[in-house]
């Protein structure tokens, strides 16, 4: 498809400006004095005047066409909207499916370099999700599925269920990103910066990529990635404001 095409079924900016305002429920993104709609029709409304800065701001980015590809704040508030409040239980167990077998539980069997920076890399993040929510994971050499305690599932069942509708949208998000239900949590505490949990996720990854080099493809996909990392950072950050 020619970038022509592709601009043909992208809507025209239709507003001036982007800002927000106080309203019942929270924040309100505004274009021009008007709040946007969502494909559900609901109005973008987020819990922080933060949140909704950092939505309006990629509505003010736009230029002469509105491309959601390069929105990625406001896509996820969107879900969040209309998809969180009648699926809380189903993305609950999305996130704990992720937990289950967390990214951080698999470790690499060699070469020794690599393994060291897993255990101690990884394991501090697991150490900090037992001192902070109790949550007790079961790391294992190689690949094949280690059962985590269904203790440990259940706390972060419940824990999901315990986030608002936004908060729980962007756990979910991350956990995805990740591949690592801890990561997301670290990050939505600030524990951890958007950017440095997707080195974690990655670290093996990062780790051959300093012994061996990094292709033109890699970089651009680590890059991509990098871009939701940031969003999902500043999107917790704003949550906590």
């Amino acid at each position: 498809m020619s970038d022509k095409s592709e601009l043909l079924l992208k809507p025209k900016r239709f507003y001036k400006a982007a800002s927000t305002a106080p309203v019942a429920g929270g924040f309100a993104v505004q274009l021009d004095g008007r709040a946007p709609k969502s494909p559900a029709k609901n109005p973008l409304v987020a819990p922080t005047r933060a949140l909704a800065d950092l939505i309006a701001a990629e509505w003010e980015a736009q230029a002469d066409y509105i491309d959601t590809s390069l929105m990625p704040a406001t896509r996820l508030a969107f879900t969040a909207i209309d998809r969180i409040a009648e699926t809380r239980a189903e993305v609950a167990r999305e996130i704990t499916a992720y937990a289950a077998s967390d990214h951080l539980c698999y470790r690499a069997e060699h070469p020794a370099a690599l393994v060291e920076r897993q255990e101690r890399a990884w394991g501090a993040i697991l150490d900090w999700a037992k001192a902070e929510h109790g949550l007790t994971f079961m790391p294992v050499a190689g690949i094949i599925h280690q059962p985590q305690p269904p203790a440990t599932l259940a706390s972060v069942e419940a824990l999901a269920l315990t986030l608002d509708d936004f908060a729980l949208a962007g756990l979910a998000f991350a956990a995805g990103l990740y591949g690592s239900t801890v990561l997301a949590l670290a990050v939505r505490a600030g524990r951890l910066t958007g950017r440095a949990a997707l080195d974690l996720a990655r670290l093996e990854e990062v780790f051959q990529a300093e012994q061996w080099g990094q292709d033109e493809e890699a970089a651009a996909r680590a890059e991509a990635l990098g871009v939701e990392a940031e969003m999902i950072d500043r999107w917790f950050a704003a949550l906590r404001a």
